[in-house]
């Protein structure tokens, strides 16, 4: 049985490390572009998560697991921004999924797990970019997700080759044009 939680406090995030330093290098060294060059050793990988528990306890970033039988088999997390003019948006960043959890529907349950906690810290749109091509943009589209296109060279992949990114989109709350055409008066 898949459960996802979310490591809510640094110390959560700090007691997961070594599981989710197994997963980023899997996930990497599997050929997935997260942002790192493969081979990518597990000491990289452990202070890479260790980096994140400061951002974890100011509120900056929240990130989820999902676990079968104990067991972490994927995660993914939500950047929130610091800027005035920006709280209403997140970043969803680092969806990874071990090869064992995969076509068992886990990145879509955390995706919605991610996408229910935006709604209820009042973010209404969320954002993230994905290796074009990659196996990533299947899940986000079938999960209702808009592409609005795609930057050239923009990342290199685990290899060190190039290669386009993909940007998407998805609304998860009512929007200012929502609220504001609900509160016009009719005719």
């Amino acid at each position: 049985m898949i459960v996802i939680e979310r490591l809510d406090h640094r110390s959560r995030l700090l007691a997961a490390v070594e599981e989710l330093a197994d997963l980023l290098v899997r996930t990497v060294n599997d050929g997935a572009s997260v942002g790192f060059l493969a081979p990518l050793d597990r000491a990289a990988a452990t202070a890479w998560w260790r980096g994140r528990a400061d951002a974890a306890l100011a509120g900056e970033l929240g990130v989820w697991v999902a676990r079968d039988g104990g067991r972490l088999i994927g995660t993914v997390g939500l950047v929130f921004p610091d800027k005035p003019n920006s709280g209403h948006r997140a970043e969803l960043v680092k969806l990874m999924v071990h090869p064992d959890g995969r076509g068992r529907g886990v990145g879509k349950a955390l995706l919605s797990a991610a996408e229910r906690a935006a709604l209820d810290a009042g973010v209404t749109l969320l954002h993230l970019d994905t290796e074009t091509g990659s196996p990533a943009e299947y899940v986000y589209a079938k999960a209702g997700w808009t592409r609005i296109g795609a930057i050239p060279d923009y990342a290199a992949d685990p290899h060190g080759n190039l290669r386009p990114t993909s940007i998407y989109y998805k609304r998860v709350g009512p929007t200012a044009d929502d609220t504001a055409g609900a509160a016009a008066p009719a005719g």
